[in-house]
């Protein structure tokens, strides 16, 4: 009877990592680096280099929350929602975390609107980010709020165009988040 191979973790990782000199480090940052665009845009934003380090992730929203559809590009939610998750993990920035936020919501909301949705998981996602951008912005200072919520309300408005009960999830969401704005 075979034995199962244990998978490497991030214990046996880390181990490894310990036996590499600076060189050796950097070199394998440098590797990674030109491994793939997605960690030299989490490289950029960890160490805030570049100009505005949420183009890449608001273009990778972009893309998959509304696509072209006259190109045939498909839409996927979840690849919309791991740009926000890999920001999260670059930088985390909660500011950072509300525009990506917010961006999705616009974006996703003006989609459905234009070109409609056969979906319902799609509505729902867009409903569900909303209350989580609501959240992330009621945690910033009071001076970053207003904007941020303005832009949401926007976003209720295109929602009772949208069907599927998005408008009013979004209004009742308002109401328990901005009563005391």
């Amino acid at each position: 009877m075979a034995t199962k191979k244990n998978t490497p973790g991030w214990s046996d990782v880390k181990a490894r990592l310990a036996d590499l000199d600076r060189a050796g480090l950097i070199g394998l940052l440098q590797d990674l680096y030109a491994a793939g665009k997605e960690n030299q845009s989490f490289l950029h934003a960890r160490f805030g280099l570049g100009g505005d380090v949420l183009n890449p992730y608001k273009a990778t929203i972009e893309r998959w929350i509304s696509p072209n559809v006259y190109k045939n590009q498909g839409i996927s939610v979840a690849k919309a929602k791991k740009a926000i998750s890999d920001y999260k993990k670059a930088v985390g920035q909660p500011d950072g975390l509300a525009e990506l936020m917010v961006y999705f919501c616009e974006r996703a909301a003006r989609f459905a609107d234009q070109f409609g949705v056969q979906d319902e998981g799609y509505p729902n996602a867009l409903v569900h980010m909303f209350e989580q951008a609501l959240k992330t912005v009621a945690t910033l200072p009071e001076d970053r709020r207003p904007a941020f919520w303005e832009r949401l309300e926007a976003v209720s408005g295109i929602g009772d165009n949208i069907g599927y009960g998005v408008g009013e999830n979004m209004e009742e969401l308002l109401a328990k988040y901005c009563a005391d704005e």
